[in-house]
Order: C-alpha cells, then structure tokens, then sequence
C-alpha cells in the first residue's frame, strides 16, 4: 500500500512530519481528519514537501518567474480557477477536469500552463505543488489555497473563494485605476503645455524683445529664457538622464529595505496614504477570512495573505504579527501594535478570536472595509484634480508673468 508524508503545524508554531499508508491522496486525507489532524501538505514518499513560510524582507527582490515560461493575467487565471471548480463541483475527478478545461482553453498561455499542470498531477503531485513548480501567474496566494483545497477535501468549494478572491482583487485594481487616469492624463497634457510654451513659443515671442533694446529684463523672464536655452540645447541630455534614472531608481527599489522606506513614507501621504491603507486592509481581510475559513491555519494564512498586501511597510508588520502570533499572543494586539491597521479591523478580530467567529467576522468586514475603499477614491478622485490645477496654475502664472513683465516694461520705456 502507498505511503504518504504530510506535514502540520502545532498550536504553538511548530512544524512536524509523518507518514500514513492509505490506497490514495482521497483515502489518506480521510484517514487524517479522523485523527484530527489538518496537514499542510501531504505528498507521495519521494516527492519533496513544500515549505510553507514565505520569504522575509531581508535581500534583494527577485521575480520568481521561471523564463521562457508564458503567463496569463490574474482575471483570465480567476476565470480557470472557477472553470476548475465548476467541474469539480459538478462531480469530475480533479484529472478529468484540468483536461476538459484543457480541451476548452483558448490563447497561447493557457494551454501551456494546463499541460504542466496535468502533466504534474499525473506524475503524482499534488495540484498546488505543480502550480508552485510553475511559477507566476500562481503566487503564494493561489497556491496556498490549492494546498488547502487538497489538504481538507473540499475542493470545488475552496476553488469557488479563490476565484471570487480573485475577482475582487481584479475589480479593485481596475477601480484604483479608473480613479485615477483621468487626472493622470490632465497632469500629462498641462506639463505638455508649459514644456511647449517655455521651450518653443517663448524664446520666438521675446526674441525681439532681449534684441536690439536695453530695456531690463525681469528675473522671472531670466529664469525662463535660461531654462529654455537650457532645454533646447542640452535636451538629449536629459532625456538620457531620464532614462538611465528611471532603470537606476528601479533597482534602488528592488532593495526591500529601500522599498519599505519608500512606502513607508507614501502611507503619510495626505489622502494618498489613506486610499493606500484602505486598500491593502481590504485586501488583508477579505484573503485573510478566505484563506482561514478554507481551513488554513492562522500562522500559515498571515504568511500567505501578507504578499497580497503590495506594500512593505505593511508587510514587515505582518512578519512581526507572524512572530507574536507564533509565540502565543492574540492576533489583535499586534496588530493594533503596528499603527497601519484601523481600529474597527482590530476591535472585529479581537470580537472573532474570544467568540470563536473570527472567519465569518472578516468575512462580514471585508464589505465593509470595500465600502470604505470606494469612499476613499471618490475622495481622491476630488482632490488630485484640484491639486494638480493648483499647481499648474502656480506653474503656468510664473511662465505668464515672465512674458508680460518685458512688454509691460517696453511700454513703459516708450510711453517715457
């Protein structure tokens, strides 16, 4: 009879392997639930088992994606995910989907990602372990909930959340950045304008003006006949200069300790940092709630739902939970010990840890803390424009004035 390892946390954090004989995956899990035991991964003897703790912020940030390799966005990988559970629920033996989906699937990415798949759960591998040997579009997220999904039995259910998780962080992405093209490209016209205005129309207009006449020249007319001569002469420099920055601040950035400073900073950002904090906790909440009520436990589900988060700051607060947590503490108190969760988020987890409710609690506050995302851009929405007409105008008045000043001056001169 085939021999299967798994492996589980204890209640204090501590990881510990056996083994079960059982005639497969689906009788080895049943055999494990009735001894209580919920493993984090259960493999084949001979196939390596997975490591659940995510990296810390500690070295430089490095893609994970295997080469050569395609990818697909995450609202087409939220559509397979829910065509998988589908067939799932409708009965199908977990092999039997992944080739029916595999006989649906359209594009150049999703039959090369399907055809690893199967090819890795017919090896015998579990799904999540053939996802994670896949790379991206499958992150820590994805293929946590897949480990959950094979580990409790519930597939079809535990694939339906990660779909709908998927979509929510789908529609949420496109939410933030509906909100703020339009202002965007507001910026982009009106810095177009000023560079068009000082760089060409400028120099033209008061060429005959610096030429011929001894009438003084305004400091704020100086400035911008400097700056253009500037512009004009030395552009490809600084367009060079654009460009080599732009490659050198991305590579400051790939430095997590850098990164954390950088985000560090934007959640002081006024509106800025709160539309960035009312993000990341929704976010927190609803994949926090999914991941735990898919029976994944706590310590795992933080290291999980913290590479969702997209900010650093945030992130080295959930590495210190993780360690608090780990040593026996509640989950409440070092969270509000952090200062970047609010205290409604707080006061609902220290509510579900004591009643025992905590998966429908976070459940039930992710809409909540999604309303307040959407207050948030409308907020934001409002303010960027007016702020960046501000200023502009400020920009544009300076180029204004550096203009008439010498006319108002020639007519003075000649009217003396």
């Amino acid at each position: 009879m085939p021999s299967f390892r798994y492996q589980t946390m204890g209640p204090d954090g501590t990881m510990s392997i056996g083994s079960v004989s059982a005639s497969d995956r689906g009788s080895a899990v049943r055999m494990l639930g009735e001894r209580g035991i919920l493993p984090l991964s259960l493999e084949a003897e001979g196939v390596e088992s997975v490591r659940t703790r995510a990296p810390r912020l500690s070295g430089p940030i490095h893609a994970s994606a295997v080469r050569g390799r395609p990818a697909i966005s995450r609202a087409e990988l939220a559509n397979l995910v829910r065509e998988l559970a589908t067939a799932l629920e409708a009965g199908l033996p977990l092999m039997q989907a992944l080739k029916t989906t595999r006989r649906q699937a359209a594009g150049k990415a999703l039959p090369v990602i399907l055809d690893h798949l199967i090819e890795g759960v017919e090896a015998g591998q579990p799904l999540f372990q053939a996802a994670k040997d896949y790379g991206p579009p499958f992150d820590e997220m994805t293929v946590g909930m897949f480990r959950a999904a094979d580990a409790t039995g519930r597939m079809s259910e535990i694939m339906h959340q990660l779909a709908d998780l998927l979509d929510r962080s789908v529609e949420l992405r496109r939410e933030v950045i509906g909100a703020t093209i339009y202002p965007m490209i507001l910026a982009g016209i009106m810095t177009a304008s000023i560079i068009t205005m000082v760089t060409f129309v400028l120099p033209k207009l008061l060429a005959p003006i610096t030429s011929g006449t001894k009438i003084a020249i305004p400091w704020p007319t100086q400035v911008l006949m400097s700056l253009a001569s500037f512009v004009g002469t030395w552009w490809w420099v600084m367009l060079l200069g654009a460009t080599i920055g732009w490659f050198a601040l991305r590579g400051w950035l790939r430095v997590p300790a850098n990164r954390m400073v950088v985000d560090a900073a934007l959640l002081k950002v006024p509106v800025l940092g709160t539309l960035l904090r009312d993000v990341a906790v929704a976010r927190f909440t609803r994949t926090l709630g999914t991941l735990v009520s898919a029976g994944i436990p706590i310590l795992t589900a933080l290291r999980t739902v913290r590479d969702t988060l997209g900010n650093y700051a945030m992130m080295a607060a959930i590495d210190d939970v993780s360690d608090r947590v780990s040593t026996g503490a509640s989950l409440a108190d070092p969270l509000e010990r952090s200062g970047h969760f609010p205290p409604l988020l707080i006061q609902i987890v220290n509510i579900g840890e004591k009643s025992g409710k905590l998966e429908p609690m976070l459940m039930h506050a992710a809409g909540a803390f999604d309303r307040q995302v959407n207050n948030s851009l409308k907020l934001f929405t409002k303010i960027l424009p007016i702020a960046l007409l501000l200023v502009m105008s400020v920009v544009a008045g300076f180029v204004l004035v550096g203009m008439l000043l010498p006319l108002l001056n020639m007519q003075t001169a000649l009217g003396a």
